[in-house]
Protein backbone atom coordinates (compact mmCIF):
# COMPACT_ATOMS: atom_id res chain seq x y z
CA UNK A 1 0.00 0.00 0.00
CA UNK A 2 1.30 3.42 -0.84
CA UNK A 3 1.38 6.52 1.33
CA UNK A 4 -0.22 9.88 0.49
CA UNK A 5 3.27 11.36 0.16
CA UNK A 6 3.77 9.25 -2.97
CA UNK A 7 0.78 10.95 -4.58
CA UNK A 8 -1.68 8.08 -4.27
CA UNK A 9 -4.94 8.05 -2.31
CA UNK A 10 -5.17 5.86 0.78
CA UNK A 11 -8.57 4.14 0.54
CA UNK A 12 -8.83 2.55 3.98
CA UNK A 13 -8.83 5.84 5.95
CA UNK A 14 -12.49 6.37 6.82
CA UNK A 15 -12.04 9.50 8.93
CA UNK A 16 -13.74 12.72 7.91
CA UNK A 17 -11.48 15.37 6.33
CA UNK A 18 -11.74 17.63 9.39
CA UNK A 19 -10.68 14.75 11.66
CA UNK A 20 -7.69 14.10 9.40
CA UNK A 21 -6.69 17.76 9.55
CA UNK A 22 -6.95 17.85 13.35
CA UNK A 23 -5.25 14.49 13.75
CA UNK A 24 -8.21 13.03 15.59
CA UNK A 25 -9.29 9.48 15.11
CA UNK A 26 -10.73 6.51 16.87
CA UNK A 27 -10.02 6.21 20.57
CA UNK A 28 -10.08 2.41 20.09
CA UNK A 29 -12.37 1.90 23.08
CA UNK A 30 -15.79 1.63 21.50
CA UNK A 31 -15.76 -2.10 20.82
CA UNK A 32 -15.02 -3.03 24.42
CA UNK A 33 -17.74 -0.69 25.65
CA UNK A 34 -20.19 -2.15 23.13
CA UNK A 35 -19.51 -5.72 24.27
CA UNK A 36 -19.66 -4.96 27.99
CA UNK A 37 -23.00 -3.27 27.45
CA UNK A 38 -24.28 -6.43 25.75
CA UNK A 39 -22.79 -8.71 28.42
CA UNK A 40 -24.51 -6.79 31.21
CA UNK A 41 -27.78 -6.82 29.26
CA UNK A 42 -27.62 -10.59 28.80
CA UNK A 43 -26.68 -11.07 32.48
CA UNK A 44 -29.64 -8.96 33.56
CA UNK A 45 -32.21 -11.16 31.81
CA UNK A 46 -31.94 -14.22 34.11
CA UNK A 47 -31.19 -12.06 37.15
CA UNK A 48 -34.35 -9.98 36.70
CA UNK A 49 -36.46 -13.10 36.09
CA UNK A 50 -35.02 -14.64 39.27
CA UNK A 51 -35.71 -11.41 41.20
CA UNK A 52 -39.33 -11.31 40.04
CA UNK A 53 -39.85 -14.88 41.29
CA UNK A 54 -38.11 -13.98 44.56
CA UNK A 55 -40.38 -10.99 45.15
CA UNK A 56 -43.50 -12.92 44.17
CA UNK A 57 -42.54 -15.66 46.62
CA UNK A 58 -42.11 -13.14 49.43
CA UNK A 59 -45.46 -11.39 48.99
CA UNK A 60 -47.45 -11.61 52.21
CA UNK A 61 -44.52 -12.85 54.29
CA UNK A 62 -43.52 -11.12 57.50
CA UNK A 63 -40.26 -9.25 57.99
CA UNK A 64 -38.46 -12.17 59.64
CA UNK A 65 -39.13 -14.52 56.72
CA UNK A 66 -37.99 -11.89 54.21
CA UNK A 67 -34.80 -11.18 56.18
CA UNK A 68 -34.07 -14.90 56.52
CA UNK A 69 -34.50 -15.41 52.78
CA UNK A 70 -32.30 -12.42 51.92
CA UNK A 71 -29.67 -13.64 54.39
CA UNK A 72 -29.16 -16.86 52.43
CA UNK A 73 -25.72 -16.77 50.73
CA UNK A 74 -27.06 -17.69 47.28
CA UNK A 75 -29.83 -15.08 47.44
CA UNK A 76 -27.49 -12.38 48.73
CA UNK A 77 -24.92 -13.11 46.05
CA UNK A 78 -27.50 -12.93 43.27
CA UNK A 79 -28.89 -9.68 44.69
CA UNK A 80 -25.44 -8.11 44.67
CA UNK A 81 -24.86 -9.35 41.10
CA UNK A 82 -28.24 -7.93 40.04
CA UNK A 83 -27.52 -4.52 41.53
CA UNK A 84 -23.99 -4.42 40.13
CA UNK A 85 -25.08 -5.39 36.61
CA UNK A 86 -27.99 -2.92 36.74
CA UNK A 87 -25.89 0.07 37.81
CA UNK A 88 -23.05 -0.84 35.45
CA UNK A 89 -25.39 -1.27 32.49
CA UNK A 90 -27.18 1.98 33.30
CA UNK A 91 -23.92 3.87 33.63
CA UNK A 92 -22.72 2.63 30.25
CA UNK A 93 -26.01 3.56 28.60
CA UNK A 94 -25.94 7.06 30.08
CA UNK A 95 -22.32 7.42 29.01
CA UNK A 96 -23.31 6.81 25.38
CA UNK A 97 -26.16 9.32 25.59
CA UNK A 98 -23.92 11.97 27.16
CA UNK A 99 -21.16 11.37 24.59
CA UNK A 100 -23.64 11.65 21.73
CA UNK A 101 -25.36 14.85 22.83
CA UNK A 102 -22.98 16.84 25.04
CA UNK A 103 -19.59 17.79 23.63
CA UNK A 104 -18.40 20.24 26.24
CA UNK A 105 -17.25 20.43 29.85
CA UNK A 106 -20.78 19.79 31.10
CA UNK A 107 -20.75 16.43 29.31
CA UNK A 108 -17.41 15.56 30.88
CA UNK A 109 -18.67 16.55 34.34
CA UNK A 110 -21.88 14.56 33.87
CA UNK A 111 -19.92 11.47 32.86
CA UNK A 112 -17.84 11.70 36.01
CA UNK A 113 -20.98 12.23 38.10
CA UNK A 114 -22.76 9.25 36.54
CA UNK A 115 -19.76 6.96 37.13
CA UNK A 116 -19.45 8.19 40.71
CA UNK A 117 -23.17 7.74 41.45
CA UNK A 118 -23.17 4.25 39.92
CA UNK A 119 -20.22 3.25 42.10
CA UNK A 120 -21.92 4.69 45.19
CA UNK A 121 -25.14 2.82 44.32
CA UNK A 122 -23.31 -0.49 43.94
CA UNK A 123 -21.43 -0.03 47.21
CA UNK A 124 -24.53 1.00 49.19
CA UNK A 125 -26.63 -1.86 47.82
CA UNK A 126 -23.90 -4.42 48.49
CA UNK A 127 -23.42 -3.13 52.04
CA UNK A 128 -27.18 -3.29 52.61
CA UNK A 129 -27.37 -6.91 51.49
CA UNK A 130 -24.34 -7.79 53.62
CA UNK A 131 -25.88 -6.03 56.62
CA UNK A 132 -29.11 -8.03 56.23
CA UNK A 133 -27.11 -11.23 55.80
CA UNK A 134 -25.15 -10.58 58.99
CA UNK A 135 -28.35 -9.94 60.91
CA UNK A 136 -27.81 -6.36 61.97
Amino acid sequence: MSTPAQGKIVRNDMRAPLKKARGLGSAKGGTGHFWWQRVTAVALVPLVIWFIFLVLGLIGQDEFVVRARLAEPFTGTLLILLVTATFWHGQMGLQVVIEDYLHNRLGFALQIAVKFLAAIGIILAALSVIRIALGS
